[in-house]
């Protein structure tokens, strides 16, 4: 599933590499050099995710996940992306759904991706509709399949 990613940082060889990590995992990205620009991109398009760094001039990533989080309760999930692990509390306190440590690895922002993800509209739409997605994904991995 392709999903649009904002990546939010103030240095550009960061979200130079994120954006090259998102696009090889099949990703659309924008990008945000602060938590201003970040809000502003989100009253004009909505976001599956966020790659929000914490430290950055203007408005860093913790106020701005606070804000995002007011404005749209039901909006993308936060992924946080910092050098500094001890802003770990500061983060989960503020709203963010995951946090990434950098130098981001492929793995790590893959796996934050995938567990973060939307629910498949299959999964709202009723029992029939995700009993019958069960079926083929059981017809396609066997036993394995863990829906």
């Amino acid at each position: 599933m392709s999903l649009s990613v904002l990546i939010v940082d103030d240095c550009e060889v960061n979200r130079t590499v994120a954006s090259l990590m998102l696009k090889k995992l099949g990703h659309h990205v924008d990008f945000a050099a602060n938590g201003i620009e970040a809000i502003e991109a989100l009253e004009h398009q909505p976001y599956d995710a966020i790659l929000m760094d914490i430290q950055m001039p203007v408005m860093d990533g913790i106020e701005a996940t606070k804000i995002i989080r007011q404005r749209w309760r039901n909006g993308p999930r936060i992924i946080a992306a910092t050098a500094q692990a001890i802003s770990f509390y500061a983060c989960l306190g503020a709203g963010v759904d995951d946090f990434l440590v950098k130098p981001l690895k492929i793995e790590k922002l893959r796996a934050a991706i995938e567990y973060n993800m939307p629910i498949p509209s299959f999964v709202s739409g009723g029992m029939e509709e995700f009993s019958a997605a069960c079926s083929l994904c059981a017809s396609q991995v066997g036993s394995d399949c863990v829906v």
